[in-house]
């Protein structure tokens, strides 16, 4: 009965015409794109850049982490803020904060000014994520939100695979300012997508608003991301210092939660087996995807192959994700749940496999199987999760399920490098199969047969 309440609630509020729709997803589309290139090709300059700027070398990771950390930080806020506004306009804000300071970054005179910078981009990417979101959920029904999450997974796949040649290409041709331009093009370009179109501002916004549990939310997972994502070189205290904010804020977070009349975490979506479940999937198979590319290089067979095969290897682990997601969403309608478990299962054998052998041909095999289950995946778990998701919370509720994913892909990939450290490249794809192994039980006993 709950159930299908939700679903009930969660068809469209507005009900606009199909070349309208189609309008608000390209935007979509395009905003989603930018997002993989702004951190791949971040990551990809931040030697040269901290060469060339002035100011202290530390500062240079923080190209990439303090981008990270503000958009985990502000995730949930944008999200529950674009419910509460005109989605539209809310979404061309966060794309125009993008693009502005693109543009600034490719200008800055020094290290500390361009870390300032990727922060604020890192805002303007959580408001372009959660109001692109709340745009879908508002004029998509809950029975078309597959298929619109199969094209922003095909976008996804293919930005993720293609980032770092795309980086690469920039840079051969422009140097590192040009890293920031183009993503900065291609946000302009989205907010130029969305003019004429309507506001969506919901007609009955609630009057009160969790902003301390919004803003508490944001600290405790920033700091434990970033606290993650800091690498072996960071001094002991940095790490530790986040994680104690971490624990404050998480500590406080409950404390204000339990008192709030209007939590700013929507509880009600995380007590639907099947929105947790999904969650989790996504999570592992993300963290599969970043273990992969990390671990399988470093494996023996790896350093046995010439650079072509290497190259195969990597392009089998990336690729189908760029041709297979629209497949996907055809194969979910058959029986999502028996897919995503099915895929999930598959990841974690092929990383038992990697344990026990360490052949060339057995590695190419198992970054073409892990490439396929990703590929055949990628945005069947969003669509189906956020299908339980009530138009009014749209955007919180893309935002926590974006929240989730990010989690636990960063938890992932540092407990694997942790354990890689240990004992070698192949434990760290045991820690990514085992977190699909965990995926896929949870997927299979707490998801309806019949979800599709």
């Amino acid at each position: 009965m709950a159930l299908g309440f939700l679903l009930f609630r969660s068809a469209p509020l507005f009900a606009l015409s199909v070349r309208q729709r189609r309008r608000v997803l390209v935007a979509d589309l395009i905003s989603t794109a930018v997002f993989p290139l702004a951190i791949t090709g971040a990551t990809a300059i931040v030697p040269d850049v901290t060469m060339r700027l002035p100011g202290a070398d530390a500062l240079g990771p923080w190209i990439v982490l303090a981008y990270n950390g503000l958009f985990a930080a502000a995730l949930l806020l944008a999200g529950a803020t674009a419910d509460r506004s005109a989605r539209t306009r809310f979404f061309v804000a966060g794309n125009l904060v993008v693009a502005v300071t693109g543009v600034l970054s490719a200008l800055a005179p020094d290290l500390l000014s361009l870390v300032a910078l990727r922060a604020v981009a890192g805002v303007g990417a959580a408001m372009c994520a959660a109001g692109g979101s709340s745009m879908l959920l508002a004029v998509y029904p809950p029975e078309e939100r597959r298929r619109v999450y199969g094209y922003a997974g095909a976008v996804l796949g293919s930005s993720l695979a293609l980032g770092p040649v795309v980086a690469q290409v920039l840079m051969a041709a422009g140097g590192w300012p040009l890293v920031f331009l183009a993503p900065a093009t291609v946000a302009a370009i989205a907010a130029l997508a969305t003019l004429g179109l309507p506001g969506l501002r919901s007609p009955e916004v609630p009057d009160g608003f969790d902003l301390a549990g919004a803003v508490l939310f944001g600290v405790t997972i920033a700091a434990a991301v970033t606290a993650l994502g800091l690498g072996s070189g960071a001094p002991w205290w940095g790490p530790a210092v986040l994680v104690l904010v971490a624990v404050a804020g998480a500590v406080g977070l409950v404390r204000v939660e339990r008192r709030a009349a209007d939590p700013a975490i929507p509880v009600d979506l995380l007590r639907i087996p099947a929105y947790r479940a999904y969650a989790l999937a996504t999570g592992a198979f993300m963290g599969m995807l970043v273990v992969g590319l990390t671990a399988l290089p470093q494996l023996g067979a790896a350093q046995r192959m010439g650079s072509g095969e290497a190259a195969v290897m990597l392009s089998l682990l990336t690729v189908p994700s760029t041709v297979l997601p629209l497949l996907a969403v055809r194969l979910a309608r058959r029986g999502a749940r028996a897919l995503v478990t099915a895929t999930l299962f598959a990841c974690t054998v092929t990383a038992l496999v990697l344990q026990v052998t360490d052949h060339p041909a057995a590695l190419l095999a198992a970054a073409g199987v892990v490439g396929v289950c990703l590929g055949l995946t990628e945005g069947v778990p969003d669509g189906q999760a956020l299908k339980y998701v009530p138009y009014q919370r749209g955007g919180a509720g893309a935002a926590l399920f974006s929240t989730a994913r990010m989690s636990l892909e960063t938890l992932t990939l540092a407990a694997a490098t942790g354990v890689m450290a240990a004992l070698g490249p192949a434990s760290g794809m045991a820690v990514a199969g085992a977190m699909c192994l965990v995926a896929g039980v949870v997927v299979h006993r707490t998801v309806p047969s019949r979800d599709t």
